[in-house]
């Protein structure tokens, strides 16, 4: 029986584990988790610590004894130390200290991403917390229980560090963003990530932005943040998250060859260039379907659809990773954002001339009570009309993550933006128009290209 060892527990290691037992029944399979929560949701993280979600363990997509139904061997608390891809074994270490030799047919690392650690004294001081993986997130619970505190600096304006701010926040803290750039959400366009800044601070959460954290330090029970721009705060929980890296040094040391940006590199098959040694999810690049080369993008989503091919490779399967568009939706407070593919700045880092055209829509037909509107910017190519990405702001629960997924879909085809006016979408006044939002955003956007071009 061929013997499928993966590192990682989490949404690579889970999805090809499944994948694999599902076109081979006979395969055996184990996974090696370095902590004690097989297959949580790291995305849940902050609706749990907001008090919305109100167990840890309703976090977990499925319990252990759910995932050993499978066939799975689950290897808990168990830690890689090497992999010996010449002898085809993995040196694992087990709670108590022993290390035992684990032997393969085929390998996949799915170890994921490590929280960046700035050079920042202070760091590792009581109630200062990095926030990534559970363990992280039950330091983080057990502190908010025991110390209560009422303020919280967040350094970081990122997805994580949006999202805790709403999270501490509803749960009563006021908080502080402190940002090292000059917006929050750089992932978006600036005057669209003036809007979330905007929103934020309605609901009470201080954003300082252009600001580089130089200290942290513990004075009188409470945690003093200093830093340019006359940062001096006190607070009594300090998150950093400012980004993370790839965990890489298991598979280079075994000689795994590293690729953008250092990530461990792998062929659209998903496979390293050791023999019979897979990667996937945060710790590996990403083919970027739209400027078809590598990048990074740390995304669930990225990672459960590389693990699904590993899995099915690892048992002799020929498929290809066809790509990501950085699709990404987050709710903050009454709004949620979403983009996919390029705005202006990563177009124009590819060599490519962005077009771009704001039009705001009523999500459903606004004599149907409760109608809002959505701001949706389409980018296209100048030169040749192709849909190149988009960026929404609406409201919540009014389906601006499903409508980003259109225009995702259309990437996805390689479609001009013109073409997204033939999409047959569904329509009942209390959800949508005739024409959809998506159907005028596209139009908006190819009236005022033409336009453009007639003056030109």
């Amino acid at each position: 029986m061929k013997h499928f060892l993966i590192i990682g527990g989490s949404d690579a290691g889970i999805s090809a584990a499944l994948r694999a037992r599902e076109l081979d029944p006979e395969v055996r399979l184990t996974l090696v988790v370095a902590d004690r929560f097989p297959n949580f949701s790291i995305c849940g993280i902050p609706y749990y610590l907001s008090g919305e979600i109100a167990e840890m363990s309703n976090l977990a997509h499925r319990k252990a004894v759910d995932i050993e139904a499978h066939g799975i061997e689950l290897l808990l608390e168990h830690r890689a130390t090497a992999i010996n891809a010449e002898a085809h074994t993995v040196t694992v270490e087990s709670p108590d200290g022993a290390s035992k030799e684990l032997s393969y047919d085929k390998l996949l690392i799915g170890i994921g991403a490590t929280s960046f650690r700035p050079p920042l004294p202070g760091l590792d001081l009581p109630g200062v917390f990095t926030l990534r993986w559970m363990g992280d997130t039950e330091d983080v619970q057990n502190h908010l229980l025991e110390h209560k505190p009422d303020r919280a600096l967040i350094v970081g304006g990122g997805y994580i560090g949006m999202e805790m701010a709403e999270a501490l926040t509803h749960r009563g803290l006021k908080v502080r963003v402190v940002e090292a750039s000059s917006q929050v959400m750089t992932t978006l366009d600036p005057d669209l990530g003036a809007k979330i800044r905007a929103e934020l601070e309605s609901h009470g959460v201080e954003v300082q932005p252009d600001t580089l954290v130089q200290n942290i330090s513990a004075e009188e029970g409470m945690l003093r943040v200093t830093g340019t721009q006359g940062l001096d705060a006190t607070a009594g929980l300090v998150l950093v998250v400012v980004g993370a890296r790839p965990e890489t040094k298991l598979g280079t040391d075994a000689g795994v060859e590293t690729g953008f940006k250092g990530t461990l590199k792998v062929n659209r098959r998903m496979e390293t260039n050791l023999p019979d040694v897979f990667a996937a999810g945060d710790c590996v690049e990403t083919w970027h379907m739209l400027l078809q080369e590598n990048s990074y993008l740390p995304l669930g989503t990225t990672s459960h659809k590389q693990g699904r091919i590993a899995g099915e490779n690892a048992v002799g399967g020929t498929r290809e990773y066809v790509g990501s568009l950085g699709t990404q939706s987050v709710r903050l407070f009454d709004l949620v954002v979403a983009r996919t593919g390029l705005h202006d700045a990563d177009a124009r880092r590819a060599g490519l001339e962005p077009f771009s055209v704001d039009s705001e829509h009523w999500d459903h037909k606004v004599y149907y009570p409760g109608a809002k509107p959505i701001l949706i910017r389409v980018t296209g190519e100048k030169s040749t009309g192709r849909l190149l990405g988009a960026q929404m702001i609406g409201h919540y629960g009014k389906e601006v993550s499903k409508r980003v997924d259109i225009f995702a879909t259309a990437l996805h085809h390689n479609m001009n933006v013109d073409d997204l006016s033939d999409f047959d979408l569904s329509y009942t006044p209390p959800l949508s128009s005739p024409w959809d939002p998506v159907h005028m955003a596209a139009q908006a956007w190819v009236k005022a290209w033409n336009a453009e071009r007639a003056g030109g």
